[in-house]
């Protein structure tokens, strides 16, 4: 954080705001939601200056109101103030304070000899903090509390925040509701169940978004809860101006309305459409026939179109297209898109080419699959016949039998035994298996022969 960072003090002449620590005026968000950047705080004021006695104090969530300075109270940015309310006092801190305030109250509509204006109290002491945290600890557990009553009277609304006064006279529900609710039964249960006085404050889903915060799709703070105050109204023509794709679910926010972002570049867009020709199906007559607009890219100034039974997509920039509205308006027609002189070999481009898309079946790669299983099937089955055709596996059968069928034994154990005469056929093939020449032992007369040997 900016505030926390500060090392200097205002008594080493460091900072020259004794209240938030950062000069008073934290450029970076650190002190606070929804701050305002005093750009005029270090300019140099005339003598017979009188500062303005309006100020702007930050409440719970984007909460701003503003608040007179009768007593002159030195004041500097992020401060904790005690001011005047509806009932007892509360306690906020200063977000804004000197000429720019005067501007606030402008952008607010918001006369400066107002008798709404409320005033300012004194600076928050430390027993006024104290009381002002251990409110601000019970706020968790008195919602979950408010919610289980709003469920179990089935009301069709939704708590999302709650916000005690400084006193804790007061507590002020924040809901959402998609139709009218009736409090009354709930407003006296909640006053039996609190102990204090209860009020009811609608806001709409953006201003839910901006009270809970969070982290938006572009990887940084929700726009509403840092700095956006001015909730305008976002439509689905905002984002098919700026060939957006029409996704709601990336189109739509936290607050499941459509992001705000998509108002910050819409007049640029807008003034670059109007160089544009009009009409989502646009189509230009050329020799080699009618081509169609398929994609517009509106900053790049370039438009794509392609002819009939062709998947090819020629780019044409926004003044030749220009140029070729003009030419049919007056019954002429171009050679082609491009502003180039071309012959017959060039229109013979424009034929249909053939769509390598559609020609592939989905069910390709099936068909490779059953093929590579088949050719597994076929080496295993071909292994599997070469083991039981080989003589040494045969062999291995007769491991025991040391004598010949006659009962006569070998004389000569050296000798290997003879193979069969027939030799194994491939299966598929119908060659020898040559499996065999490979498995052949090497002549050893120390070796015994592991099966019965033919008589001479």
């Amino acid at each position: 954080m900016g505030c926390g960072n500060c090392g200097s003090t205002h008594d080493e002449g460091g900072c020259t705001s004794p209240g938030c620590g950062s000069n008073g005026d934290c450029s970076t968000g650190a002190c606070n939601k929804l701050n305002t950047f005093d750009w005029l705080n270090h300019m140099t004021l005339p003598s017979d200056y009188k500062p303005f006695d309006i100020v702007e104090v930050r409440f719970k969530g984007s909460r701003k109101e503003f608040y007179r300075n009768t007593d002159n109270i030195d004041l500097y940015t992020g401060e904790t103030i005690v001011v005047e309310s509806d009932f007892g006092h509360d306690v906020g801190q200063v977000s804004l304070s000197g000429e720019l305030v005067r501007l606030q109250l402008r952008k607010n509509k918001i006369k400066e000899d107002s008798e709404t204006i409320r005033k300012i109290y004194r600076k928050a002491s430390d027993s006024d903090k104290e009381k002002y945290t251990s409110y601000k600890a019970k706020e968790p557990s008195t919602l979950e509390r408010a919610r289980t009553i709003a469920m179990d009277m089935k009301l069709a609304m939704k708590l999302s925040d709650i916000e005690f006064q400084g006193d804790g006279r007061k507590v002020i529900f924040y809901y959402t509701a998609e139709k009218r609710v009736d409090f009354r039964t709930l407003i006296k249960q909640y006053a039996a169940e609190f102990k204090t006085r209860i009020e009811m404050r609608q806001v709409s889903y953006r201003e839910e978004a901006s009270r809970l915060g969070g982290i938006g799709s572009c990887g940084r703070e929700l726009c509403c809860s840092t700095w956006l105050t001015d909730y305008k109204v976002v439509t689905m023509g905002s984002a098919k101006s700026q060939n957006l794709s029409i996704n709601m679910l990336k189109l739509s926010g936290q607050c499941g309305r459509l992001k705000c972002c998509l108002n910050y570049e819409l007049e640029t867009y807008l003034e670059a459409l109007n160089e544009y020709p009009k009409g989502d199906d646009l189509y230009l007559e050329t020799a080699a026939g009618s081509a169609k607009l398929q994609k517009t890219d509106i900053l790049k100034r370039m438009l794509w179109f392609s002819y009939p039974k062709n998947s090819e997509w020629i780019p044409i920039d926004l003044e030749r297209v220009n140029e070729i509205i003009k030419l049919n308006k007056k019954g002429e027609k171009p050679d082609t898109l491009v502003d180039k002189p071309i012959g017959a070999e060039i229109i013979n481009k424009y034929e249909p080419a053939p769509d390598l898309i559609s020609d592939q079946d989905i069910n390709r790669y099936d068909e490779i699959d059953q093929q590579r299983k088949k050719q597994n099937k076929n080496r295993r089955n071909k292994k599997g016949q070469g083991n039981r055709n080989n003589p040494r596996n045969k062999n291995r059968n007769f491991k025991g039998d040391k004598k010949k069928p006659g009962g006569q034994q070998s004389a000569n154990r050296g000798d290997k035994p003879k193979p069969n005469p027939a030799k194994p056929q491939n299966s598929s093939t119908g060659k020898p298996n040559s499996s065999n020449k490979k498995r052949r032992r090497p002549n050893n007369p120390n070796n015994k022969p592991k099966g019965p040997k033919k008589e001479d």
